[in-house]
């Protein structure tokens, strides 16, 4: 796999069918409250069969050469449910997911489908910001006694938080394109101005304090 052909293709894909938004002018309001140039929703992927082919696929070859151990394929609810379906069908694997926390009736449970503890987990994410909700499914596979080998997304903002947290974590976590590649094809390919660009990079460095 050539991670680096791939980090382009996945980023210029996501520009084209505008799943990442740029507005370096008009700023978009995360729930976080943070304030951003940047909106990324990889959910509309699963609409366009040519983008969603090229993430299953990238992921699934990724996963085969990283991770051939792997028993089952997880996804974090709810974003990456569908993304995880389509690769564990490409792996041959069984699939489970995981919910941001337990049901409040029936089974009560927060890890959905069937495994036996101790299965190998990949965990398939469709995007990494400050890495807790992506990591809170981890831990909920390991409370289950899952091993998790690692985790998977489509994009991340590549926030120095999130890196911490991971390591902390003890998870490896791959992404098929990132924020420095994105930018980069934006750049090249007219999505933004050389001011623009230049906004987007201070930004990134700071993105709780910028416009405060």
């Amino acid at each position: 796999m050539d991670k680096d052909k791939t980090a382009r293709d996945i980023a210029r894909a996501l520009l084209q069918i505008k799943a990442i938004k740029l507005s370096p002018a008009n700023y978009f309001t995360w729930a976080s409250g943070w304030h951003s140039p940047i909106y990324c929703d990889n959910r509309s992927t699963l609409s366009y069969p040519h983008v969603r082919k090229a993430i299953y696929t990238s992921f699934a070859e990724l996963i085969s050469q990283k991770y051939p151990e792997c028993d089952i394929i997880a996804g974090v609810a709810t974003g990456a449910i569908a993304h995880g379906v389509l690769v564990a069908e490409a792996l041959g694997k069984p699939f489970i997911y995981v919910r941001s926390a337990p049901k409040s009736h029936g089974l009560s449970n927060q890890v959905e489908g069937v495994f036996s503890p101790g299965a190998k987990i990949v965990v398939i994410e469709d995007l990494v910001s400050t890495g807790g909700s992506s990591l809170s499914a981890v831990e909920a596979l390991r409370d289950a006694g899952c091993h998790v080998l690692g985790m998977t997304a489509i994009f991340t903002y590549g926030f120095q938080a999130a890196a911490e947290r991971f390591s902390r974590a003890g998870v490896d976590l791959d992404t098929l394109s990132d924020y420095q590649t994105m930018i980069g094809i934006a750049a090249e390919e007219g999505y933004v101005t050389g001011d623009q660009l230049e906004t987007l990079r201070l930004w990134r460095s700071d993105p709780a304090g910028w416009m405060k």
